[in-house]
C-alpha cells in the first residue's frame, strides 16, 4: 500500500531546482536509521548505501531527482508586482492565473497578464510571453515588495496533494515519486547491497546526476521518473505515450538515451512472471537523468522505470494509485535481479 503520508510530505514541500534543502531534508530525516551511510556533495546530491543481507555481484545505483519544475524572481517593478523566468519546462499555457507561493517566506500570489479588454488583435488569442506575465502580491511598490521577497526567490506552484480510490493529483509527482520508490527500498531489507542517489537539478540539465554518477561510479544503473501520459481527449492511440493504469513504463530510447537492451526485455520479464502491470513508452520524447548517468566514465548499463503522469510539470499532475504500486515493485524486483548478478 501506498504510503500517502510519506508521499504527500514529499509532493507539498516546494523544491525547485537548485533549492533542494527542504526535499533533502525530509529524506534524511525517513532514512537516517535504514542507511549505513549518506553523504551530500557540492552540488546537493544526496548519496546513500545500504548494506544487504549479502554483498552485491554487480554494483547497482538507483536514482531519482529531488527538483520539481518552478519559477525564479528576476526583477521587481516600481509599483510591486513580481516579474520572473521559468525554472525547467513549463507550458506556458498553464500559469495564467495560477495560484504560487514565493520564497522562504511562502508568500502568496497569482499569476496575470494585461485585461482582456485592453488586448488589441491577436493579443486575446495568443499565448502571452512569460515576459509579459507578472505575479500580484498585493504589493503597492517595490519597496513594500521587498520586505517580503527578493531577487532569486523561488517561485512554486501552490497545490494541494488529494486522492481517491483510483488516482493522486498534486504539484511535483515529477519526481517525489521516484523519490518516494527509493525511501521505501532503503527502509526495507533489501537482499543486496545498493547505492541510491537522489539528484539535484534535473529539470535544468541533468546536472546533479552527472557528479553523482561520476562519484558512485556504478556498473548498473535504474532512473526511477514520471513521464508524460498523453491518454486524453482527440490525441491518436499511438502519439498517447503511455496510460495511467497500464502499469510501469520502460523505455526504449528517449532524447538523450538508448536504454539498455537487455535490461528492458529482463524488465518485461520480470513483469510478466510477477503478475505486475507494465507498459513500453511509445514515443521518443522527453529525457531524464539516464541521459547523463549512462556516459559515466567507462559507461553504465542504464534502465528507466516510470510511473506515468498526465499533466506532467504543471500544479495538478494525476497518477494512478495501482500504477504505483506496480513501479514501486517492479523496480524493487529488477534491482534484486541486478545487483545478485542475475543479468
Amino acid at each position: 500500500m501506498i504510503d500517502f503520508e510519506l508521499l504527500g510530505k514529499l509532493c507539498r514541500c516546494n523544491g525547485i531546482s537548485g533549492d533542494e534543502s527542504t526535499v533533502r531534508e525530509i529524506i534524511i530525516d525517513e532514512i537516517k536509521e535504514y542507511a549505513e551511510s549518506i553523504e551530500t556533495d557540492n552540488l546537493g546530491n544526496l548519496i546513500v548505501h545500504k548494506k544487504g543481507r549479502n554483498r552485491a555481484i554487480n554494483k547497482l545505483m538507483l536514482s531519482a531527482h529531488m527538483d520539481e519544475v518552478g519559477l525564479m524572481v528576476t526583477d521587481i517593478t516600481s509599483d510591486g508586482y513580481i516579474k520572473f523566468d521559468e525554472v525547467g519546462g513549463i507550458d506556458k499555457r498553464i500559469l495564467i492565473g495560477k495560484q504560487v507561493t514565493i520564497g522562504n517566506k511562502n508568500v502568496n500570489g497569482v499569476i496575470g497578464i494585461k485585461p482582456i479588454h485592453l488586448c488589441k488583435g491577436d493579443e486575446s488569442t495568443a499565448i502571452p510571453k512569460i515576459s509579459e506575465m507578472y505575479i500580484d502580491i498585493g504589493a503597492n511598490s517595490k519597496e513594500e515588495a521587498l520586505q517580503y521577497i527578493y531577487y532569486g526567490d523561488s517561485i512554486n506552484f501552490a497545490s494541494d496533494f488529494e486522492y481517491n480510490n483510483y488516482t493522486i493529483k498534486s504539484k511535483a509527482l515529477d519526481d517525489r515519486f521516484g523519490c518516494y520508490v527509493l525511501i521505501q527500498l532503503i527502509k526495507s531489507e533489501l537482499e543486496f547491497d545498493i547505492d541510491f542517489v537522489f539528484a539535484v537539478q534535473e529539470e535544468v540539465g541533468l546536472r546533479g546526476a552527472k557528479t553523482a554518477s561520476y562519484s558512485v561510479n556504478p556498473e548498473f544503473a535504474i532512473v526511477v521518473e514520471t513521464t508524460t501520459a498523453a491518454d486524453v481527449p482527440e490525441v491518436e492511440a499511438s502519439k498517447k505515450v503511455c496510460s495511467l493504469g497500464s502499469g510501469a513504463v520502460i523505455s526504449i530510447m528517449d532524447r538523450r538515451t538508448i536504454y539498455d537492451k537487455e535490461l528492458v526485455k529482463t524488465a518485461f520479464d520480470i513483469a510478466e512472471k510477477s503478475g505486475i502491470k507494465a507498459q513500453y513508452k511509445t514515443a521518443i520524447a522527453g529525457g531524464n537523468d539516464a541521459g547523463v548517468i549512462h556516459q559515466s566514465r567507462s559507461g553504465v548499463r542504464t534502465l528507466a522505470i516510470s510511473l506515468p503522469c498526465r499533466y506532467l510539470h504543471a500544479p495538478s499532475c494525476i497518477v494512478n494509485r495501482e500504477d504505483c504500486e506496480s513501479t514501486l515493485k517492479l523496480v524493487s524486483e529488477i534491482a534484486t535481479r541486478i545487483s545478485g548478478g542475475n543479468i
